[in-house]
């Protein structure tokens, strides 16, 4: 900066010496002796050299004729300026001038907007960029499983739900550009297959739309949230903050392997982060952090947003670019506003050229050296065209950056006042207020960060569709999309030059050039549907790589069938064309949710639980309050003390005398005493609501998120597989209590609801003692086929008047319904095929071969006829109890040559009945749904089909019907006895079939062995309990004992 920016003065020294008298010199006069020798005399001759005198004897020569001619000249007498050098002098001067300047600008604005947020300011040094780092990578989605042969039954089905009740997507289905982004996204992924329920918390003048493309809309109210069975869906999609409450069940079991992939669009909340940072809100911090880390995916729409939120990331971000808000808000703005009166009312007249300077809204209002380097590039044409005023109008920049504050404004005016411009010709705008109107008032907009984009910018893009020619740097992000010349002009960044010959092209005769006018009619049209292709491609990619398809369920179409590549302008026509949409006064970007609600109310809630704490750990004293190892030795000391007087007082009362009371009053306490006993009689209460009852159905869970869904009368009961979901206050029945298996994660995974049923098998005698036991999966209520209360009361009707064995089922196989047009086709194997990876027949077949040791000539599947009839699914039946202990006997045998054959196929970390992650983690879970109807019909039980709904009972698969199809011989009773005890005897004698044996650990082991043992074991406690009385009776009479009478 030496030589750039000496200031003129500092050539001579307090003597009066010139400072070019030394050769290491690096004033004026040295750098106009280079351009001499370079230019004026490239070539100089030797006589020249030769003639000039040395330099220590030319000073010394010449000092006092300088020194004469300096007091006759004056200053200028130093320079002797001819011909060519005048020039040279002049085009430095100009340079050293504006750096001046340029140094000045900067010191200003940095004094101005260097004084929030420095934390950022210090990280980033100049010249460097800030980026979003994306954890989050996706693969190749489904093209490998595309290759695979498939039979699906279904389309996948997505869950898309919001409780925003302001500005919601599908919240209160208003029409707004985020409907507009969903509907166009949702319309696309359709057509790739996908089914989508949509949920909305009130209804709205878009609802129509969501029907037109197809969508069924379910409204709910808060007492609904927890009423809806997400299993049923392969990922859920929320589209907002506001649906944190809305989503509360997904946090819990048996919803917690349920993708979801959560949109975030407003920056309310990020901008409250740094506020409970600082008010030490940490509770609050943990509330939002858990929340944001249940999500599989946080999508934005920018890369600015999730560096606002880096305080809850967990891994879990990403961005996928495009949104219609910019260009929607430009259209509704322009139909509303008119260019020409908003700059009367702003002090501009109408032939101004208002050039409007914008950059990065993330980093303006806290980078200041951004912005100082921004005016730096655009110095020269505040030099050449803000002193210029024409009789028509005059040049004038405006700054769109930081808040709408008096200083920012202060110090652009004492930049103009330091650089000579005319007053008024520099102006400033905060984000936070009108950005439409400063957009739309302006003729041309130029992009001045130096910051290299990840996103194109929305200011840019909301110019664009006000149809404002633009002037940006070359970064990669902007020719990604804009032609250059066509839809805009590039130029170098941090080269003045080229900003001013872009600038030149728009400009003819001080007003705006035909070429400008081009260029912001294609610059809008662009616009319109920017990133709209990449939005739809990106969700679609998005979705192949997160959600889990399984078997039953057909996969989506390719990526490359998308064409589309514009937002459904067509459906929110008249919104946008009336400027009457939802969002015709917002700006998205910065101001949008700022009441938003969630937000406020759970500040409230932690404020007071984070005050609390705080004032309590105030108040206490910290030193004394903890407790030393002396402390410690008191305590216990104290208490032994207590102990050994305790039981020297029990010892004296034994010894004393005392009246043992009325017989009435000893039993009366005696009574009292086991009925405190909590052990004892913790069902009590139930168990009084069920006396009399000849039924008692099971309803099985596995988690707190299902609790919503279960029953609370005296038919039902509820059964847990996990000790820690169990329900507060009831008599649930602990299933891991009764099988210890149970405890372990992978059997309980793999087992499902019919690990429950084994735990209820097991000394049935203990916990059912009614002649009828039936059982529910907790996904009947959430699939609506759970019994009605005319239903219950027919099936209680109804089993006092039966006789024999006869099974009551009212959740049917295909109350799903297969593909369209193809219903009549499927039947019962196939079905289950399409639930198990398509080895459902070929898994039974080889579990049956290997139960009953049939060769391999032998046919080992059962027959299932397609009659039309329905079969039961999700464990909802009712049966005689002695029927369901014959059916445990067939299922544990079943279930543990199914594990054998998985164990021995040395496959263990697989399931050959799975396609999907969460299919292998309950791998026998649905071929175990549907055993029981190939035991209820083989074995000969009269299947009985009740409507949930009206309780219409029909028979299904008639027994007269069965003849030539049923396989008695190998579900007869007798034969699957002598299995179970022959299986017995092996647990009994240790003669394991294999190291990891599953049916010793299903239920009880018994046989006629253990029975003998067991009787044997009970006489010989008897003789041996005998012979210890008859020898303290001997010892008795030997010393004369005689026991005193009661009451002597």
């Amino acid at each position: 900066m030496g030589r750039s920016t000496s200031p003129l003065g500092s050539s001579d020294d307090e003597n009066g010496t010139p400072s070019n008298t030394n050769n290491n010199d690096l004033g004026i006069h040295s750098i106009r002796d280079r351009f001499l020798f370079k230019r004026n005399h490239p070539n100089p001759s030797p006589k020249m050299n030769q003639n000039k005198p040395s330099n220590d004897r030319y000073l010394i020569r010449n000092r006092h004729a300088t020194i004469n001619r300096f007091n006759r000249k004056g200053l200028i007498s130093l320079f002797r300026f001819k011909g060519a050098y005048v020039l040279y002098f002049m085009i430095f001067f100009a340079v050293f001038v504006f750096a001046m300047a340029s140094m000045v600008m900067q010191s200003s604005i940095a004094s101005v907007f260097g004084s929030e947020k420095r934390m950022v300011r210090e990280r980033l040094r100049f010249g460097s960029s800030l980026r979003f780092v994306q954890r989050q990578v996706l693969g190749d989605g489904l093209d490998r499983e595309r290759s695979k042969p498939r039979i699906g039954l279904r389309p996948p089905r997505i869950g898309l739900i919001s409780a925003n009740e302001l500005v919601s997507i599908i919240g209160n289905l208003t029409k707004d550009p985020r409907s507009l982004m969903l509907i166009t996204v949702v319309k696309n992924l359709q057509r790739l297959g996908y089914m989508f329920k949509i949920y909305a918390v009130e209804n709205g003048n878009a609802r129509s739309i969501w029907e037109q493309i197809g969508c069924r809309v379910s409204i709910l109210g808060p007492e609904q949230y927890d009423l809806i069975d997400w299993s049923i869906f392969e990922g859920v999609i929320v589209d907002s903050l506001e649906a944190k409450e809305a989503i509360s069940s997904l946090m819990q079991e048996p919803f917690l392997s349920i993708p979801l992939i959560w949109i975030i669009e407003e920056d309310t909340l990020a901008n409250r982060l740094p506020v409970y940072v600082e008010s030490g809100l940490k509770h609050l911090l943990l509330n939002w952090k858990s929340a944001f880390s249940r999500a599989n995916i946080v999508v934005f729409p920018d890369f600015s947003l999730p560096m606002l939120y880096s305080v809850l990331d967990t891994g879990n971000f990403f961005v996928v670019p495009g949104s219609p808000v910019d260009v929607w808000a430009a259209e509704v703005y322009s139909n509303t506003h008119d260019k020409y009166q908003l700059r009367k009312e702003n002090g501009y007249h109408e032939n101004d050229m208002v050039v409007l300077v914008v950059g990065s809204s993330f980093f303006y209002d806290e980078l200041s050296w951004d912005y100082a380097v921004a005016m730096h590039d655009i110095g020269p044409l505040l030099i050449k065209y803000a002193r210029r005023k024409d009789a028509e109008g005059s040049f004038k920049f405006v700054f769109l950056c930081g808040n709408s504050t008096d200083e920012y404004n202060d110090a652009l005016q004492e930049l103009a006042s330091q650089l000579g411009l005319l007053q008024g010709s520099m102006r400033h705008y905060g984000l936070d207020g009108d950005v439409n109107s400063v957009l739309l008032m302006a003729d041309i907009v130029l992009y001045g960060s130096s910051q290299v984009e990840q996103g194109f910018p929305s200011l840019i893009i909301r110019a664009m569709s006000f149809g404002i020619p633009v002037i940006t740097p070359d970064f990669p992000i902007m020719k990604k999309y804009v032609v250059d010349g066509l839809h805009g002009i590039f130029f170098t960044k941090h080269d003045p030059d080229a900003l001013m010959k872009a600038f030149s092209l728009f400009i003819s005769n001080g007003r705006l050039s035909k070429f400008a006018k081009a260029v912001g009619s294609s610059g809008r049209m662009l616009a319109k549907n920017m990133l709209a292709s990449e939005c739809i491609t990106g969700y679609a990619r998005l979705l192949e790589n997160v959600l889990k398809f399984p078997s039953d369920a057909l996969l989506p179409g390719p990526i490359l069938q998308f064409q589309q590549s514009s937002w459904e302008w067509n459906l929110f026509r008249n919104e946008i064309g009336q400027g009457t949409g939802d969002m015709a006064n917002m700006d998205e970007r910065v101001t949008s949710h700022r009441n938003s609600s969630v937000v406020r109310v759970l500040e409230e809630v932690f404020s007071n639980v984070d005050s609390t704490i705080i004032s309590e750990v105030k108040n206490q004293t910290r030193v004394h309050d903890i407790p030393s190892g002396l402390d410690w030795d008191v305590l216990r000391d104290i208490e032994n003390m207590e102990e050994s007087e305790r039981l020297e007082l029990e010892e004296l009362e034994e010894r004393m005398e005392s009246d043992s009371g009325v017989w009435d009053d000893i039993y009366r306490n005696a009574r009292k005493s086991h009925k405190f006993k909590f052990e004892d009689n913790e069902r009590d209460e139930g168990e009084l609501e069920r006396t009399g009852q000849s039924v008692c159905i099971y309803e099985i869970y596995s988690g707190a998120g299902a609790w919503p869904f279960l029953h609370h009368g005296s038919l039902y009961r509820g059964l847990t597989l996990s000790t820690a979901a169990r329900r507060l206050r009831s008599d649930d029945v602990n299933a891991v209590g009764r099988l210890p298996i149970l405890n372990s994660t992978y059997y309980r995974n793999i087992l499902c609801e019919i690990g429950g049923m084994f735990s209820i098998a097991k000394r049935v005698d203990n916990i059912h003692k009614k002649p009828w036991i039936g059982f529910q999966s907790w996904h009947a209520a959430g699939r609506k086929v759970s019994l009605s209360l005319r239903a219950e009361k027919v099936l209680e009707e109804k089993i006092q008047e039966t006789k024999g064995d006869v099974m009551f089922f009212w959740a049917h196989l295909d109350m799903d319904g297969g593909v369209e047009g193809s219903k009549d086709m499927l039947t019962f194997w196939s079905i289950c095929d399409m639930l198990n990876g398509g080895s459902c027949r070929t898994a039974f077949e080889d579990t049956f071969r290997q139960m009953y040791a049939l060769p391999s000539d032998v046919e080992a599947l059962p027959p299932m006829p397609d009659d039309g009839d329905h079969w039961s699914a999700l464990h909802s039946w009712v049966m005689p109890t002695p029927s369901f202990l014959e059916f445990m006997m067939f299922s544990r045998m079943f279930v543990d040559s199914l594990d054998a054959l998985h164990i021995n196929s040395g496959k263990n970390n697989s399931c050959l009945l799975s396609s999907s992650e969460v299919e292998k983690k309950h791998c026998y879970c649905r071929v175990l749904e549907l055993l029981v109807n190939v035991w209820a019909y083989h074995s000969g039980r009269k299947m009985v089909y009740l409507d949930p709904i009206s309780g219409a009972l029909k028979e299904q698969h008639p027994v007269e019907q069965r003849e030539g199809f049923s396989w008695g011989k190998y579900f007869n009773l007798t034969l699957l006895k002598s299995m179970d005890e022959d299986l017995a005897e092996a647990a009994d004698d240790n003669d394991y079939p294999r190291e990891k044996w599953l049916w010793p650990l299903t239920g009880e082991v018994h046989w006629q062995g253990i029975y003998e043992r067991e009787r044997e074991e009970r006489y010989r406690f008897k003789m041996d309990k005998k012979r210890k009385t008859l020898a303290k009776l001997y010892e008795r009479l030997k010393n004369g004992y005689v026991q005193r009478s009661l009451g002597s």
